[in-house]
């Protein structure tokens, strides 16, 4: 049982609410209830927020690629520097790093990630033993942390638009569309092992790193769950894609698949209002990851037009440089209001722009994730976040400006309990194996020093 003093049920704010949980599912909702012993009390219960794209490995170079270098700095001179970083991480570093990644996901309200996970083979490209060696090191990690895993191994056959060979730098990601058939199969053993919530989709790395023929024969041998690609995050990325197959990316993909809600376009940063129109009307999610955009200067998101066409969004925190569910949905807002000299962008017509956000990427991220969540609702999965409205940072506001002040003006410390699936993993705003999670990743980044 859980008793919230109050509560952002579907149907709206109540008090003294209390929640029945059985077998992760939120089985019973009461109203103008009292505290009992047995009880897990908080103060303030929203549903939870899913991280809808995540590379957990990249959190461990966070701060590295921050020094300008002689001529232009751009998203492709740091993915340089990512590629060489890459070269030095062994399966016990990933693990450890992931499952810290995943500590701080938690502690800052995410109950579940989609892992966007490329990192597949040994330095060099020769593949593990275990072809699905590093996938079994994440769900590892989402063991235990105890959040819920959404795993979407990426098939990246080829190394840029035109089918460009891979470059050294990518021999790590590589693989035909027969041997990502195998690895998603030995990915979906390692995910069978968690909590029946955990699942694995797949994930098609972009239009430049797959080919169309590829593509759909993908698609073929996977045809049902989660599909997330990157989509039109750079101009270049539109320019390349463009000259090569006739289309920008997103006119592309949406003329020549089925793009249904079961899809995620990652990064859909660049688009004309024909395609944002036209991508809201598919039902699939804009995956938007505005910490991330923002530190590798992608560019903003057209989020007015999308939104008054009805289109879904979510949130991630993808190379994982700062881990804020906060920030993530601050920035999405102030990058509106940098671009259209305005305020309160993201919501049609009139209304609460934190309500908007905050409810938004709940539902959004957790039809991406194929998770039955997103709002507090019997029947739903129990990914729930509690916050302390008596916090400094809250306590002057009503209840129905709340997520108006936890988006723009509190910090992830007013977290202070954390259920994902009914797993109550982090409480008085702390994970409740933090210590050994933090010295393990301590370890880890020790050695993985040692070796650049």
């Amino acid at each position: 049982m859980i008793f919230a003093k109050q509560a952002k049920l579907s149907s709206g704010w109540a008090a003294n609410v209390r929640l029945t949980l059985t077998y992760g599912r939120i089985t019973r909702i009461e109203t103008d209830q009292v505290a009992q012993a047995s009880d897990a009390v908080v103060d303030t219960l929203l549903p939870s927020v899913g991280n809808l794209h995540s590379h957990s490995f990249q959190r461990a170079m966070a701060g590295m690629t921050e020094y300008r270098m002689a001529g232009k700095d751009s998203f492709w001179t740091w993915r340089d520097l990512m590629y060489r970083f890459t070269a030095n991480l062994t399966p016990e570093h990933i693990e450890a790093i992931a499952a810290f990644v995943f500590l701080e996901m938690l502690e800052a309200g995410y109950a579940s990630v989609g892992e966007f996970h490329y990192l597949h083979h040994q330095p060099g490209g020769a593949p593990y033993d275990n072809l699905g060696e590093l996938s079994a090191r994440i769900a590892a990690a989402a063991g235990t942390t105890g959040i819920g895993l959404t795993h979407l191994p990426v098939m990246y056959t080829y190394g840029g638009a035109g089918q460009v060979p891979l470059q050294a730098g990518q021999a790590r990601f590589g693989n035909s569309v027969d041997r990502f058939v195998d690895l998603v199969a030995c990915a979906t053993e390692a995910v069978a092992t968690l909590p029946s919530d955990c699942r694995v989709g797949i994930a098609p790395h972009s239009l430049r790193a797959a080919s169309p023929e590829d593509l759909k024969a993908v698609l073929a041998a996977h045809p049902t769950g989660p599909v997330h690609i990157h989509i039109s995050e750079q101009p270049k990325e539109v320019e390349d894609i463009q000259a090569w197959l006739g289309a920008r990316p997103v006119e592309w993909l949406l003329a020549n698949t089925d793009v249904t809600p079961d899809w995620c376009l990652i990064h859909a940063t660049h688009m004309t209002n024909d395609e944002t129109v036209n991508l809201a009307k598919s039902g699939a999610v804009a995956g938007l990851c505005p910490v991330t955009e923002a530190n590798l200067g992608d560019g903003p998101f057209n989020g007015p037009t999308y939104l008054s066409a009805g289109g879904a969004f979510g949130i991630g925190s993808d190379s994982n440089v700062l881990i804020s569910l906060t920030e993530e949905l601050r920035t999405l807002e102030y990058s509106q209001r940098l671009r259209d000299i305005a305020r309160n962008v993201m919501v049609v017509d009139n209304g609460s722009v934190g309500d908007t956000l905050y409810s938004g990427a709940a539902k959004g991220g957790a039809q991406a994730l194929g998770r039955g969540t997103g709002e507090i609702a019997v029947g739903e999965l129990a990914d729930l976040v509690a916050i302390d409205s008596t916090s400094a940072s809250l306590c002057a506001l009503q209840t129905h400006q709340l997520l108006d002040g936890l988006v723009f003006a509190a910090k992830d410390d007013v977290v202070t309990d954390v259920w994902s699936a009914g797993r109550h993993a982090v409480q008085s705003g702390r994970h409740i194996n933090r210590e050994p999670i933090v010295a393990a990743y301590k370890s880890a980044m020790q050695s993985l020093m040692a070796s650049l």
